[in-house]
């Protein structure tokens, strides 16, 4: 998972991972920084990615892996008047796991969309929307082939981060070049 190839845009990073879940973890913390950005900017999409293993696979996970992950971004404002901008979210990360040619089980998960106005001494502050997708699943492995798909679903949630912060999809075949950061 560590060599991962992932979109310039994408800043992956190893944190350490939650100790009481499982035997087993390793987590990253991402962000998308798009080339436009200024550095100093924040970015436009945070995430954590934590991969669990349990040899002896509790029930709800239907399986020995777990991965439990975590995104948010602004959003446009009208997006906090959707009405159907949870069933989005949720669609762009099983979009982004089906992309990736992934099979997986026992998804679960939330979509939080929180609308922000300031008031009084805060009333110089822009209304804000941030959308929110927490959500697990259990990665079905091919014997042989774990270490590449389990980088497929961690590829699978950069995806899911990069879509959260307006970027388009990349076509198959095509690799995004970093331009110069401003």
């Amino acid at each position: 998972m560590r060599g991962v190839a992932a979109r310039p845009e994408l800043v992956l990073e190893e944190v350490p991972a939650p100790t009481r879940l499982a035997p087993h973890a390793v987590a990253l913390s991402g962000e998308v920084v798009p080339s436009y950005l200024d550095e100093d900017d924040d970015p436009a999409a945070t995430g954590r990615f934590v991969l669990l293993h349990d040899p002896d696979a509790p029930e709800p996970w239907e399986g020995e892996w777990r991965v439990v992950t975590y995104a948010k971004a602004r959003m446009e404002p009208e997006v906090g008047q959707d009405p159907l901008a949870g069933q989005a979210g949720w669609s762009w990360l099983t979009d982004a796991v089906e992309a990736g040619g992934l099979d997986w089980a026992a998804p679960a998960g939330t979509v939080t969309c929180v609308s922000s106005e300031s008031f009084g001494a805060l009333d110089g502050r822009e209304p804000s929307v941030e959308l929110e997708i927490r959500a697990s699943w259990t990665p079905v492995l091919t014997p042989g082939a774990e270490g590449r798909e389990l980088a497929g679903h961690l590829g699978a949630w950069g995806d899911l981060l990069c879509t959260l912060a307006g970027l388009p999809p990349l076509p198959e075949g095509v690799v995004a070049l970093s331009g110069p950061r401003r």
